[in-house]
């Protein structure tokens, strides 16, 4: 089993950076690909990027490409969303998560542990 602990939100104007940290307990952690996921209120929650065990599969949603930048560090069972030129649709409820094998990043199905959230505002 895996715990997971989100960190680094908060609120910032558009145009901001915020970076968040995904925190996992555990000695496999190299082992699972993980995603980021966002919920607004009233909205479904939705894919916004991925990384690979080794960092080398990177998939973002559309809405995040050229502004968002996943990775992660292995030694430090962390990995990170650095998030750039923040906009107000932006504003949501973060999560992470460990995504199963042989299954799409997109979908929230494809994961089994997820973290408690970090709330990030983003004010215009």
């Amino acid at each position: 089993q895996v715990q997971l602990v989100e960190s680094g939100g908060g609120s910032v104007q558009a145009g901001g950076s915020l970076r968040l940290s995904c925190a996992a307990s555990g000695r496999t952690f190299s082992s699972y690909a993980i995603g980021w996921f966002r919920q607004a209120p009233g909205k479904e929650r939705e894919f916004v990027a991925g990384i690979g065990r080794s960092g080398g599969s990177t998939p973002y949603a559309d809405s995040v490409k050229g502004r968002f930048t996943i990775s992660r560090d292995n030694a430090k069972n962390t990995v990170y969303l650095q998030m750039n030129s923040l906009k107000p649709e932006d504003t949501a409820v973060y999560y992470c998560a460990t995504k199963k094998n042989g299954v799409s990043y997109y979908l929230k199905q494809s994961y089994d542990y997820w973290g408690q959230g970090t709330q990030v505002t983003v004010s215009s």
